[in-house]
């Protein structure tokens, strides 16, 4: 099947032609047609297999008859993160050459007059994030009443992201008469419900099962040990070694981390950029560009670069940490195999990711093959424990039990007791209840049975006593009778 057979406008298969492409992937085979017929659409695929193009094509198609009004966009995309709205605005470049189409960007980081001055001539596409969208909303500088079509991209993520109520809110400024097209990789349980709510009558177009990894990416598991340093030099180690390494992401489950391992390899001789949240928005977009260009080999980012991201010759992904999310590791190696080609992806595991790594593996529906030389897993987790390693852990649990520290056993002699050597004389005996000498095997030692103690002399004295406390030694009031 061609693009010709879809239903596109000419204009739009002549930008098509231009850019390349003559064969549509499966989810736009299916979409296209759908959308074209203005039906609500949800459309479930692997990452990198062109479902931006699915909703971007059909959109240049019905928007060449008709004219934007100020203040009120005639269609709107809503995307989680700064970049996949870039991205998105690129593709509209890219797709609608030969149209004359206005397209506005709202996101965070960027200046909010020049955003106000292009909705006040008015735009026909609309990309935007939840909350800028609401910031514009809310000074009344957007109506969206005028909104024929709309757009919610990678809507797993933006469930993730803690965006439903500013969805909720959007769907309910829009008309209600609107079509509407759901795009997700994976499909929660709660998409679908939600779903329910947001499209009328949806067509459901799922050309992958959701949640699945691509065949042309090669996974490999490392065993590794859970310190840091330990952790980047492995890491060091295996780019050095990465068979066709052509540039790679390598991505960290915090931000303080990305920074941590981006300084730590520049240090070492690496050329990279880092990509995380707290950084600004032309910081952010200048990383993007320099990784695409190949300016630079590899990109540390956090799960902002995760998603959705098209950069087609990604040969290598790096998990430095294993995600907290099950459903982000099908994202984050979903970078690499775009397009037809192949990739590695290479995760670190810790002793401590047991329970990620086995949600994972659920997910996908597949275990992940270890490295030869870690095929039984990660190897700390498998060593034995030291013995005395185990004993004070086993001792620091069973105090746990108590509100204070278990009291220390009387401290013998130098020299060890011989068989003639005496054993220990107890104090004698008083109207006050007796305080152990040493604690109860509960507490985390074993109880030395008591040795029979000689007669008490009476003078109260047994002996050589200063290894007892002198609390014990203290002369005790009898009351007369």
């Amino acid at each position: 099947m061609s693009f010709s057979q879809l239903g596109l406008s000419d204009k739009v298969q002549a930008a098509v032609a231009a850019a390349g492409y003559t064969t549509p992937t499966p989810i736009q085979q299916q979409a296209i047609p759908e959308i074209l017929a203005r039906r609500d659409v949800l459309g479930i695929a692997q990452t990198g297999t062109g479902k931006t193009a699915a909703f971007t094509l059909p959109m240049l198609t019905m928007l060449e008859h008709g004219r934007a009004r100020a203040r009120m966009p005639r269609t709107l995309i809503l995307e989680p993160t700064r970049e996949l709205a870039a991205q998105v605005e690129e593709s509209f470049d890219k797709y609608g050459i030969n149209h004359k189409l206005t397209v506005a960007l709202l996101i965070g980081g960027v200046s909010f007059d020049d955003q106000e001055t292009k909705l006040t001539r008015g735009v026909d596409v609309l990309i935007a994030t939840p909350g800028r969208l609401l910031d514009h909303h809310g000074r009344g500088g957007l109506l969206l009443s005028g909104v024929e079509l709309l757009v919610i991209d990678e809507a797993d993520r933006m469930l993730d992201m803690g965006f439903i109520p500013d969805i909720e809110r959007i769907c309910k400024l829009v008309p209600f008469t609107r079509q509407t097209l759901f795009f997700s990789a994976t499909m929660p349980p709660e998409i679908a419900r939600l779903t329910q709510t947001f499209l009328s009558n949806p067509i459901r177009i799922e050309v992958s099962k959701p949640a699945t990894t691509l065949a042309a990416v090669t996974q490999i598991l490392i065993a590794t040990d859970a310190d840091p340093e330990k952790k980047r030099e492995v890491l060091r180690r295996l780019i050095r070694e990465a068979e066709g390494l052509k540039n790679g992401i390598i991505f960290c489950n915090r931000k303080t981390e990305v920074a941590k391992l981006h300084r730590s390899l520049v240090k070492h001789g690496f050329s990279a950029l880092a990509l995380h949240g707290d950084m600004d928005q032309r910081s952010r977009m200048n990383a993007l560009e320099a990784f695409r260009k190949n300016e630079v080999t590899l990109l540390v980012a956090s799960d902002v670069a995760a998603r959705g991201l098209d950069i087609p010759e990604v040969s290598h992904i790096f998990n430095f940490d294993l995600p907290h999310h099950a459903e982000d590791y099908v994202h984050r190696i979903g970078r690499t195999g775009r397009a037809g080609r192949s990739g590695a992806a290479i995760t670190l595991v810790a002793p401590a990711d047991k329970k990620s790594l086995a949600a994972i593996e659920k997910l996908i529906g597949q275990p992940i093959p270890w490295a030869a030389k870690s095929e039984r897993g990660p190897a700390a987790s498998n060593a034995p424990e030291p013995a005395s390693s185990h004993r004070q852990r086993e001792g620091r649990g069973q105090r746990e039990g108590r509100g204070s520290r278990s009291p220390r056993r009387p401290a013998h002699s130098g020299r060890s007791p011989g068989p003639d050597t005496p054993p220990p004389a107890r104090p004698a005996q008083s109207t006050r209840p007796a305080t152990p000498a040493a604690p109860p095997a509960q507490y985390g030692r074993p109880a030395t049975p008591a040795a029979p103690a000689p007669p008490a002399a009476d003078s109260g004295q047994q002996g050589d006593q200063s290894h007892l406390p002198a609390f014990l030694l203290r002369p005790v009031p009898v009351k007369a009778s």
